[in-house]
């Protein structure tokens, strides 16, 4: 490398933990270590990590520099992982049921990544590296995969679930799937030929991840809103109705639970707008426990009925 593109390569590196510091005590300061621990963790194992590689880096020390790059890779790529998961939970926070099968099926995602990285690790003996170093880009390519679907899953379905853009789940997914994005155009570029190796593609590389951390800057720097949890989100709660009904189904004999469910549901879809004017106190309790009433006495004519 000439001595302008190492000073520019060294500058990029640099500015990796620089950043990566100014995060950390943004969320210190603002308490959202605690919202987001493991994207904290993410943080903090990166400035370390840095601490580590860069010294061994400068000092040419390329046998210790292979394992500890590669074994500060694999730290990374299960934080990020586990990144993914927190911030799917942090959007999901509202609807309990849909968490909990996000959950499950992130399980199963990591369980499927660790067998493609296995499988693909020993067939694969075309490379020069060993099977643990492809398992190990393997998951990472897997990772961020996903980040970037995370990120897509968010620009089109953010109003189902009532998240804003200006929320900390919404900028950490983007910095992610913004990077994640950059570098799989890159190693497609380079697996393809079409473009080649050499210090450019890791200039690129390291400023589209400078990039993601300025906007994590910006994002942890600036007070963001509160999320607004009264937005009608109808749609949504139905699919978190429809998978509860699924996971604790009502008995056949009991229709008073059916009947109490729609009436709810009814009266939860009724805008203020629609009612003329304000019923009169105790008018509500009454109307529901009419139907209620009359739910009793058809079910105990159904029971009746059945008997007989």
């Amino acid at each position: 490398m000439s001595e302008k593109v190492t000073i520019l390569y060294y500058t990029l590196w640099i500015l990796h933990p620089v950043l990566q510091t100014a995060i950390a005590g943004f969320m210190l300061r603002r308490g959202l270590f605690r919202q987001f621990k493991f994207f904290f963790a993410y943080i903090l194992t990166q400035i370390v990590s840095f601490g580590i590689v860069f010294p061994a880096y400068v000092w040419r020390s390329y046998s210790y520099l292979f394992y500890l790059y590669w074994g500060t890779t694999a730290i990374s790529v299960a934080c990020g992982f586990l990144v993914i998961h927190e911030v799917f939970v942090d959007v999901f926070r509202p609807f309990h049921t849909l968490r909990d099968l996000g959950t499950v099926l992130f399980k199963w995602a990591g369980l499927v990544m660790l067998l493609v990285a296995g499988v693909v690790s020993v067939s694969n003996t075309s490379t020069q590296f060993g099977p643990l170093v492809q398992a190990i880009v393997t998951a990472q390519r897997c990772v961020r995969m996903i980040q970037v679907g995370m990120v897509l899953f968010l620009l089109f379905f953010a109003h189902y679930v009532g998240v804003s853009r200006r929320q900390h789940s919404f900028g950490i997914a983007l910095g992610f799937g913004a990077f994640a994005s950059t570098e799989l155009i890159l190693i497609a570029s380079w697996v393809g030929h079409h473009l080649g190796g050499g210090p450019w593609m890791s200039i690129a590389n390291m400023s589209a991840y400078n990039c993601s951390l300025f906007l994590w800057l910006g994002y942890v720097a600036v007070k963001r809103p509160a999320r607004d949890l009264s937005t009608s989100l109808l749609q949504t709660h139905r699919w978190e109705q429809s998978l509860s009904d699924i996971h604790h189904p009502v008995p056949a004999d009991s229709l008073i639970p059916m009947f109490e469910g729609m009436v709810d549901r009814a009266l939860s879809r009724s805008h203020p707008t629609d009612v003329p004017a304000v019923p009169a106190e105790g008018t509500t309790g009454s109307v529901v426990g009419a139907v209620v009433r009359a739910a009793e006495g058809f079910a105990a004519a159904v029971r009746a009925g059945s008997k007989g």
